[in-house]
């Protein structure tokens, strides 16, 4: 039985590994940044970030769960106002939502994408539907065509939940620039990450870009017309930027965007990287069908920030669980589950949201297994991992 110390491929807290030139950027901004927040690394970051996703707003904030509060403010929400959105995600994505007073609909996933498609969503617009939230989950981008043409025929706003998905691509698009709203994090875990927490709120509409600095700063605004003299009547002026809506602070570090504006640099190469290292590990599980992984439609790009399966291991006798002991206990594999479906939460059910009709979403879960992927992984620990894995998968065909 292997205990923690035991463990030969560890699951990280640490999505990527800097490097020196991007170290540099960080130690830089530290000494010279002035201020150190809401400065020229941030508006540098900002540009780049936009030009990048080809989207013309772009807001560095302090994580994608702020991006995700803005976007839930900008869409106006009302008490009975319907919110569509995967229960298969991290709780991140819709509490923003729920938080306004909305109604949460709970849609299902595709069995092969594990993603939300407009047929899935289809079936729960209604006339209180606002806003459909979508997530681009494990990387992979969703089919975005038919899902914008439903939202435009019912105008329903689209947020793009991109955190895990920066730098694929949809028919050439980029995700998070395709709907209303694009959220991205720079997380811990993240393909790219600004010193363990950031986000990005990208945005087409100039108006709800205008409301934007305030809603992320305390309400923080110049005064109308000018000021004679830079103190008078006071250093800056506070307002509501939509009435009756409380400002917050999201704001985000100075050496958090000079690193964010360095690794952006890196985004193709690392999500090339890490492509290549998926398609290594699933074609070594060819031979084990009953491990089946996200399948990629054409024309929708995949930045492989996880490493994801579901294991049908009925045949066998086996379950999901049984396939994690044997890797953790025996193999030394550290495989983890994510995204308990948000329906089965306490909180969630206690807000009123606990039922739904998602048979995918429970089955994916239920028999879902996520493999340790870190960038930074070495190749003899990742060539270990293979190995282990498929004996593990051999003996679960004997039945151990």
């Amino acid at each position: 039985m292997a205990n923690e110390s035991e463990i030969l491929v560890p699951w990280s807290g640490r999505g990527s590994a800097y490097t020196e030139d991007e170290i540099a950027a960080v130690v830089a901004a530290m000494r010279d940044a002035d201020p150190q927040s809401q400065g020229r690394y941030q508006s540098e970051f900002e540009q780049k970030f936009a030009a990048y996703i080809d989207c013309p707003h772009a807001f560095a904030v302090s994580s994608c769960t702020a991006a995700l509060e803005l976007a839930a403010l900008l869409c106006s929400l009302q008490r009975g106002d319907e919110v569509i959105a995967p229960a298969h995600t991290f709780a991140a994505t819709v509490i923003p939502f729920a938080r306004t007073g909305a109604t949460l609909r709970w849609a299902d996933i595709d069995p092969d994408t594990r993603l939300v498609t407009a047929e899935t969503l289809r079936r729960l617009v209604g006339p209180r539907t606002k806003v459909i939230v979508l997530v681009h989950l494990y990387g992979l981008v969703c089919d975005m065509d038919p899902i914008m043409a439903l939202a435009r025929e019912h105008q329903i706003l689209v947020v793009e939940d991109v955190a895990q998905a920066l730098g694929a691509k949809y028919k050439g698009r980029q995700a998070g620039s395709i709907g209303d709203f694009g959220c991205f994090s720079f997380h811990t875990h993240k393909n790219i990450t600004t010193l363990g927490e950031g986000g990005m709120l990208a945005l087409r509409s100039s108006e709800h870009a205008a409301r934007v600095p305030g809603l992320r700063h305390n309400g923080m605004h110049g005064f109308a017309g000018g000021q004679p003299r830079y103190w008078v009547p006071a250093m800056s002026n506070v307002d509501f930027d939509i009435d009756g809506l409380w400002p917050y602070n999201f704001c985000i570090g100075e050496a958090q965007c000079a690193l964010g504006s360095k690794m952006l640099e890196r985004v193709a190469t690392i999500n090339l990287e890490r492509k290549a290292r998926a398609q290594r590990f699933i074609a070594a599980m060819a031979d084990f069908p009953e491990l089946a992984f996200q399948k990629t439609p054409a024309g929708c790009g995949h930045s492989w920030h996880l490493l994801a399966a579901r294991f049908d291991g009925q045949r066998y006798g086996k379950s999901r669980d049984d396939l994690i002991a044997y890797m953790a206990f025996v193999a030394g594999i550290k495989a983890v589950v994510q995204y308990y479906p948000l329906y089965r939460y306490p909180m969630f059910q206690k807000a009123g949201f606990g039922e739904a009709d998602c048979p995918e979403t429970d089955r994916f879960f239920d028999n879902m297994v996520s493999f340790p992927f870190q960038q930074w992984m070495p190749e003899g620990q990742f060539d270990a991992m293979i190995s282990l894995v498929r004996s593990a998968l051999e003996q679960m065909r004997k039945g151990i």
